[in-house]
């Protein structure tokens, strides 16, 4: 089955608890069509670049699922339906990576991209 990768972006007002049933909820969603979540990460509350729906943060999540792409289909819809997420974003990729996402990685695992200037 094809690889995904999503990134789900939930209103800020929700307590941690309620976002993380959010990722439940739709990882029933994605194994009553045939797919499953690899991995999820909730990357917590963080500030968006921009407004969204008269939001500054928002709870993120990041979902590795294994499914067919009808399933996937599914799963989009109703995120997109569902009052509580603002954005949802999936990618098709080729294979899942190791360990944890850059997100959930410490700084100093991660590497300077950049030197800093003094």
């Amino acid at each position: 089955m094809p690889l995904y990768e999503h990134v789900m972006i939930a209103r800020q007002d929700l307590s941690n608890t309620q976002a993380e049933g959010l990722i439940e909820h739709f990882g029933t969603v994605l194994a009553d069509n045939g797919g499953k979540f690899v991995d999820t990460e909730y990357w917590g509350v963080k500030t968006m670049a921009y407004k969204i729906n008269k939001n500054r943060k928002g709870h993120y999540a990041f979902l590795r699922s294994d499914a067919p792409a009808a399933a996937v289909q599914e799963m989009e819809r109703l995120m997109r339906l569902h009052e509580d997420v603002m954005r949802v974003l999936t990618i098709k990729v080729d294979e899942h990576e190791e360990g944890p996402s850059v997100q959930m990685q410490k700084r100093e695992e991660r590497g300077d991209r950049r030197e800093r200037r003094n």
